[in-house]
């Protein structure tokens, strides 16, 4: 029999403290312990935190896509409290609201929840743990930062939920990823002027992200089609949902060149010197977006892998652009 919660243990008695998750009272005690190092690991995997590798790069460049003020390291920390507190938010919304769906996923059987390795109380306190930490690290930015902070949260809440209503569903998950460039930007330039190079990597972004999800969605099209999800690989097929993938890889590239050309231009006159590296790593993200569709078949490759590389490509873009006038 499979233990329960996290102190079961196989083969201790139903109603014994270690089957229903308590441990014996240490008569030392006097602080609450700390979460073991596998507990951590399990959270870790839980929210998929290694892959905050794709969504941090898109906020650094929303922070550097154009002139401003140097940021103090305190207002760094908090822009980085914000972006790991939002992610993880979204992450752990996905996990309890697709927990069902995923124990019918033979792919996503062995995921933290339907694979009883988190309790389901664990995951709603590190939802609302992290839920906080977002929220408060907001307001600390400033009082309009809060007052917007609802938004990526009903995002988050809702685009789970896109699957089991429209084959359009993947448009989510970009949009939940569109909105880090404009939360750095809009955390590194209060006044909100010349947005247009954060507007065009939220672009990016969105298509970027909604392309790779259909490449991740392929590894579920025979469960998506007997669970009723509706996906673009369900509805379309494979062969058809990488075509538009492609497609939205291909808008992908060009917001990001004009990404980089806002950037360009927002460094003024001295962009010139910073205009062919720029233009050659843009080129180079062109080649990563279709080395992702050529090995779409190994996902583990095209996901995994090349996104990351994407991701820091966007960056040193960006980065390369706004070197040009010396930050």
């Amino acid at each position: 029999m499979r233990s329960l919660g996290i102190g079961g243990v196989r083969g201790t008695p139903l109603d014994s403290p270690a089957a229903l998750g308590f441990s014996a009272p240490h008569p030392m005690t006097t602080a609450p312990a700390l979460p073991a190092p596998g507990r951590l690991r399990t959270y870790a995997s839980f929210v998929r935190f290694e892959h905050t590798l794709f969504s941090l790069p898109l906020v650094l460049a929303g922070v550097f896509s154009v002139p401003g003020p140097a940021l103090t390291p305190a207002r760094w920390g908090l822009i980085a409290v914000a972006a790991v507190g939002a992610r993880t938010t979204a992450m752990a919304l996905n996990r309890l609201i697709d927990r069902r769906l995923d124990a019918l996923n033979p792919r996503t059987q062995q995921r933290e929840l339907p694979a009883g390795r988190m309790r389901l109380v664990e995951a709603w306190l590190l939802l609302v743990v992290s839920a906080l930490a977002y929220v408060v690290a907001c307001a600390a930015l400033g009082r309009w930062f809060l007052e917007v902070a609802a938004i990526p949260l009903v995002v988050f809440a809702v685009y789970p939920y896109l699957k089991r209503w429209t084959p359009l569903c993947h448009l989510g998950v970009g949009l939940a990823l569109a909105l880090a460039p404009l939360a750095g930007y809009a955390a590194a330039h209060p006044d909100l002027g010349r947005p247009g190079a954060a507007l065009w990597l939220a672009g990016f972004a969105l298509l970027w992200v909604s392309g790779f999800d259909i490449i991740y969605a392929t590894l579920d099209e025979d469960s998506d089609r007997a669970q009723g999800v509706r996906s673009l690989v369900a509805w379309r097929g494979r062969a058809g949902a990488l075509k538009i993938s492609a497609a939205l890889h291909a808008l992908a590239f060009l917001c990001a060149g004009l990404a980089a050309y806002a950037a360009l231009r927002a460094s003024g006159a001295a962009a010139i010197r910073g205009g062919p590296v720029t233009a050659g790593l843009w080129v180079l993200l062109g080649v990563l977006l279709i080395a992702e569709q050529r090995w779409a078949s190994d996902v583990d490759l095209a996901f995994f892998r090349v996104n990351i590389f994407v991701g820091a490509g966007v960056l040193a873009t960006v980065l390369v652009a706004r070197a040009a006038c010396g930050f």
